[in-house]
């Protein structure tokens, strides 16, 4: 018995001496660890998390302050568009003429309408070029000559083609592809035009190639370097010019093309119709007129041709995918009062207000979130993804946000095999992402990240938010 006793004893006293099991922490403490670390300490948080099959408050904090939200935004943009205009809605561009046609030659007024459709000509989506198709089919019909006015009609829009808080450097300034583009009631191919530069010997200036010719005017002050690796190349664009100026130096090895934003977006789409005209073998002798310059109303004349875009479900994925600023811009005029940035604000703020969220802590200045007077609540954005998770166009939404992992997304190399659908956002010193996440009970929860003002590296921001949303989507410890 004595031993037996020793032995229990013994026993006890070693698995004392053992760590005790850990006791899974709540979710809060456990959020509020990471946010405790070195790495996430520098930044200001703002983050609001819902279970949307409980009807619960999962964790918030800052909740109630403004943040900026970068492309967060398009979140606001692209909900309110469904719900505006529904997922079906499409866009249409008209070709029509008013004049006379003898034998092969047309001699009257071609007008080219536009309806504010981000997808015409658009490199983003995989669809015929309208122009050159529009063009050729001139051809085919037995056209060899016009004669008379071409006009573009860009009326669906008001001007005011810029979002107050934008920087200028986002429309004039090209490091790598462009960030900023000028709207318009007629646009074709993003607005931007294509510039391809390739290095030639050391010390000579690499040679520039701009397709279709004559559309910019070009300042080459650029240098092949020795270096076979790394370029400063840089693409200054002066303000309302269609004139750029490169500087710095590519490596020896370079080859690449930059789309570079146009200042005058119809004027543009008028060009280069003209160009598909020609090059479809039409002679023609065309005046290229803004339809703002003329007087009187519209005389369209007959249709030829109708470009009848994709639906309003494929233009958000788009947008919110990629994170599409220029057609987030073009959605916001589209169903804006009077096709204006203020319209499209106001009416942003009347659709949220119908969703039972408080819109007088918000500052909305455009549709992308480049501006940097916007400002968003972490409550509101959640108060959003709650709405549009039980939405008639709710599976258009969620449909339209990126999935960890996805290719060709703004998730490509983030947050793979994790059960999420999210919004990223970026601008200097500014991190969110937004969005939906799996719960390993199968429900779903709707969550906002926002991280402004830090001052360390990027990368270490946005190695905590996932971080946040592993711990959402991660079964109980």
């Amino acid at each position: 018995m004595h031993h037996r006793c020793v032995l229990v004893v013994g026993i006890l006293l070693v698995a004392g001496a053992l760590p005790k099991r850990a006791v899974a922490q709540p979710l809060p403490a456990r959020i509020d660890s990471l946010l405790q670390e070195p790495r996430a300490a520098h930044a200001f948080w703002g983050i609001s998390v819902y279970d949307l099959e409980a009807d619960s408050l999962l964790y918030e904090r800052n909740e109630n302050k403004g943040f900026l939200p970068a492309s967060n935004q398009k979140l606001f943009t692209t909900a309110a568009a469904l719900d505006l205009l529904g997922p079906e809605h499409r866009y249409e561009t008209t070709l029509s003429f008013n004049g006379t046609t003898q034998d092969s030659v047309m001699r009257g007024d071609l007008r080219l309408v536009g309806s504010g459709d981000p997808t015409f000509g658009s490199t983003a989506l995989k669809r015929t070029d309208p122009l050159r198709e529009w063009a050729n089919r001139l051809a085919e019909m037995g056209v060899r000559r016009i004669e008379g006015r071409l006009i573009g009609d860009d009326q669906e829009f008001l001007d005011g083609f810029y979002p107050d808080g934008w920087s200028v450097g986002y429309l004039t300034r090209q490091k790598g592809q462009q960030i900023g583009v000028r709207a318009g009631g007629l646009s074709y191919r993003d607005n931007t035009v294509p510039v391809t530069v390739r290095a030639t010997k050391p010390g000579a200036p690499p040679e520039v190639r701009i397709q279709p010719e004559g559309v910019l005017s070009v300042q080459n002050e650029a240098v092949t370097s020795e270096r076979w690796r790394g370029s400063t190349l840089l693409i200054n664009r002066t303000f309302s010019t269609n004139k750029i100026v490169l500087t710095g130096s590519v490596a020896r090895s370079y080859g690449g093309v930059r789309n570079v934003p146009v200042s005058d977006p119809t004027a543009f789409t008028l060009r280069i119709f003209r160009k598909r005209l020609r090059a479809a073998g039409i002679e023609t002798d065309l005046e290229l007129v803004d339809a703002d310059a003329l007087d009187g109303g519209r005389e369209e004349g007959s249709p030829l041709f109708v470009y009848v875009s994709p639906p309003l479900a494929e233009i958000v994925t788009e947008t919110n995918k990629r994170s599409n600023n220029f057609y987030a811009e073009q959605i916001l005029r589209t169903y804006g009062w009077g096709g204006s940035i203020r319209g499209g604000i106001q009416r942003t703020e009347s659709f949220l207000r119908r969703a039972g969220i408080d819109t007088r802590a918000l500052s909305l200045n455009d549709g992308s979130g480049l501006s940097r007077k916007n400002l968003v609540t972490p409550r509101s954005l959640r108060g959003l993804l709650a709405r549009m998770d039980a939405h008639a166009a709710g599976e258009a939404f969620r449909a339209s946000i990126a999935r960890g992992g996805e290719r060709n997304t703004t998730l490509s190399r983030r947050l793979g095999q994790t059960p999420v659908q999210a919004k990223t956002g970026s601008l200097a010193f500014i991190r969110g992402l937004s969005g939906y996440a799996e719960r390993p009970d199968g429900g779903s929860v709707a969550f906002v990240l926002f991280a402004n003002n830090y001052t360390g590296p990027s990368y270490q921001i946005t190695h905590t938010m996932d971080d946040i949303v592993r711990l959402l989507t991660a079964p109980p410890s």
